[in-house]
């Protein structure tokens, strides 16, 4: 009995430490990040300067906000490691970020917006977003370094892992062609952003491949198109014929000078009719041409004929030189007056 009644106390004891401790390392999880706003109703961890990417994230987490920090390399499964497998909406703007590693996103399988804006992307691994199957929204406005950068990019849209992507944003990027090698696996793709960059004219491969892309709405206002007739007219006609640029109105001519800040839209079919720029730069190399055939001519009679020239301009001269005389003499006469006197 004794024994009994020393054991029993000592089993409540430890049932309450073990359930101590698991309250401990539940709040443990529960807790919000250091430097770090949380709002467990709305599930969204807010951290503004961070020096990197958060140890751990509450389990309930389903919107991390990471800006303004330091995080210049996103490595294979960094968020997976924070607990971030239930994000829903991960942005990660303005942090300075010039490397996307392959499986950088790891372990985030129900991640449905993604924003990088704002960054120096120098190097884009082409699995950089392998397992986003349910990703639905890119953001990479003003992200986009160098040219080098950009093909990357596109060869990692192209790696097909990205399926169910309904918008991509890619404005202020100073591309000057689109992306074309990522479209065509891009099937449910509805918004394509590209706003604001170096595109100066779309030739006939861009356009079939928006015409493959039936559903998708392209935006391209402040892009400095070149409207010369060749560079425009695949890209003329699909404006006019075509419904897929909203933004069709605000598109404006930035070359040749003749026509700066002119609506696309308000050019004449004849200004973009490539066939007949090319006939009449024909017709003035024609024109050209036949002018030089006469002027050889002419200089050829001229040279057959140049001892009769030369006696006519001989002649011409002395002539002109007889006047001349007489009207010297006429005017020594003039000019005297005793000669004038004498005269009368």
């Amino acid at each position: 009995m004794r024994t009994r009644a020393c054991t029993e106390p000592r089993r409540r004891l430890c049932v309450l430490a073990s359930w101590a401790a698991f309250l401990a390392c539940a709040r443990a999880e529960d807790a919000c990040p250091p430097a770090c706003a949380c709002s467990r109703d709305s599930g969204t961890v807010s951290c503004d300067g961070a020096s990197g990417l958060p140890a751990r994230v509450p389990p309930w987490t389903s919107t991390l906000i990471l800006r303004g920090g330091n995080v210049t390399t996103l490595r294979r499964g960094a968020l997976a490691e924070a607990n971030g497998s239930q994000l829903a909406a991960l942005s990660l703007s303005a942090n300075m970020i010039r490397a996307v590693e392959a499986d950088a996103f790891a372990g985030l399988p129900h991640l449905r917006v993604l924003d990088l804006s704002h960054n120096r992307l120098e190097r884009v691994s082409d699995g950089a977003f392998k397992g986003l199957w349910e990703l639905r929204t890119l953001c990479l406005n003003q992200s986009i370094a160098s040219p080098e950068a950009a093909a990357e990019l596109a060869a990692a849209l192209d790696a097909g892992e990205l399926r169910g992507l309904h918008r991509l944003e890619l404005a202020g990027n100073r591309l000057r062609s689109l992306p074309l090698a990522g479209l065509d696996a891009l099937r449910l793709l509805h918004r394509l952003v590209l706003v604001n960059n170096s595109i100066r004219s779309l030739g006939r491969e861009d356009v079939s491949v928006l015409e493959r892309q039936r559903r998708t709405r392209v935006y391209l206002a402040d892009n400095p198109f070149r409207c010369s007739a060749c560079e425009l007219e695949a890209f003329y006609w699909w404006l006019k014929n075509a419904s897929q640029c909203p933004d069709g109105a605000l598109l404006r001519c930035a070359e040749p000078e003749s026509r700066r800040g002119l609506p696309v839209e308000r050019l004449r079919a004849e200004d973009v009719d490539c066939l007949n720029q090319n006939l009449e730069a024909v017709s003035y190399v024609f024109l050209g041409i036949v002018l030089a055939l006469i002027g050889l001519v002419f200089l050829m009679v001229l040279y057959l004929n140049r001892g009769g020239i030369k006696c006519w301009l001989n002649n011409i001269r002395e002539a002109c030189r007889d006047q001349m005389e007489v009207y010297h003499y006429r005017y020594e006469q003039d000019s005297d007056p005793r000669l004038a006197n004498v005269a009368v």
